[in-house]
């Protein structure tokens, strides 16, 4: 099946944007490009479109399949560590398994510059996406027989639920909380792939869009956290606005050629779409690390913000970069593609000889000897 250029940019962008979210804590990036939601939102149509193809069990056992193993290796590397660092008030071994199949954030050790929090803060993103594949075949269902019931159901449920600790709550309560909040965009990548979104009028899109924006932008004014304004703490907020960027974005169909003529950009686009898991799940790890490593060089005392930035930005890409050419192989082996350290394809060369058809020999051949004969009777 050819691959979408427009999808696969659109998670370029998002992957970038959630490596600099983390490594900068700019809470106006979440504003500026919705990652999570957008995310969410491709997964949900590739995964209605897979379904059509398919069996729901061979469709999630495809999914699941792709998303372990990179998992499987993290924890490998991670636990080990936590445990060797002394791993205060840990899980007893049941709760380990989370790291197996992670229905719910795996657990990890707690404290400032410990790797394995930071590893494991951004897994909820693979449990939240876990569920959403495991229900799929039943919300597919739904979603058809009750389109804006469907996606109206979570936003009803995140609304009456506002109130509560659901970003603090356990973690059970957080999971359902995600859950939640992502299933609209997850529908609505649905609604992309039965093409109910391009029945859309352009009017009526941009009234949705702008409705879901201004009304999330307006909450987050009124009620700014720490960081600013932040969509995270207030997650029907949240799902509105993702919601808002989402039907923006997956209603228009641009035109990507221009992307083929750009190798450079191509590449760039392939490497983060092939290593997506690799880059999600060590991103967290890579900037605490580069975080250390500039403790330790007294980057923070150099004085002059660029030149910090720089170098910082510097060392956690040569650091997320080696960890996408040391581990980023095994997403290959999860999609049964061939094991290799480069993370795009193999572009074919722009004037490959091309041998002539055996048919087109054959017809020559047969053609020739009937000329002669006729050059003879002659």
């Amino acid at each position: 099946m050819a691959r979408d250029r427009y999808f696969d940019t659109l998670r370029a962008v998002a992957i970038v944007r959630v490596v600099a979210y983390h490594a900068f804590h700019y809470a106006v990036l979440a504003l500026v490009f919705p990652s999570m939601g957008v995310m969410f939102a491709l997964g949900g149509s590739l995964m209605a479109s897979s379904l059509d193809r398919s069996a729901g069990t061979t469709v999630i056992r495809g999914r699941v399949r792709r998303l372990l193993p990179a998992l499987w290796v993290m924890g490998l590397i991670l636990v080990p560590l936590m445990l060797i660092a002394g791993w205060a008030h840990r899980p007893s071994w049941p709760g380990l398994l989370l790291w197996v199949v992670p229905l719910a954030t795996p657990p990890a050790s707690h404290g400032i510059g410990d790797v394995g929090a930071e590893g494991a803060g951004v897994l909820w993103y693979l449990a939240t996406y876990l569920w959403l594949v495991l229900l799929s075949p039943l919300l597919l269902r739904l979603y058809r027989s009750q389109r804006l019931l469907t996606i109206a159901v979570p936003l009803i449920a995140l609304a009456l639920l506002h109130t509560e600790p659901l970003a603090t709550g356990n973690n059970a309560v957080r999971t359902i909380g995600y859950v939640l909040t992502f299933l609209p965009c997850w529908l609505l990548g649905f609604a992309h792939r039965d093409g109910d979104l391009r029945k859309l009028h352009p009017a009526l899109v941009a009234t949705l869009v702008a409705a879901c924006t201004l009304i999330s932008l307006g909450w987050v004014i009124e009620h700014p956290g720490p960081g600013g304004l932040d969509l995270v703490p207030f997650p029907l907020a949240h799902a509105l606005y993702s919601m808002g960027f989402v039907l923006a974005l997956l209603r228009v169909s641009p035109a990507m050629g221009w992307l083929a003529r750009m190798p450079l950009a191509q590449r760039i686009v392939a490497a983060l779409n092939n290593r997506a898991v690799t880059i999600y799940l060590w991103h967290n790890v890579v900037i605490t690390v580069a975080i250390l490593i500039g403790d330790r060089i007294m980057l923070w005392d150099a004085g002059q913000g660029a030149l910090i930035y720089l170098v910082f930005s510097a060392i956690a890409v040569t650091l997320l970069t080696t960890a996408v050419l040391v581990l980023g192989w095994v997403e290959d082996l999860a999609a049964k593609r061939p094991a290799r350290l480069r993370p795009w394809p193999v572009p074919r060369p722009r004037h490959a000889y091309i041998a002539p058809k055996p048919a087109l020999r054959l017809t020559q051949a047969a053609v020739a000897p009937t000329t002669l004969t006729r050059t003879g009777l002659r």
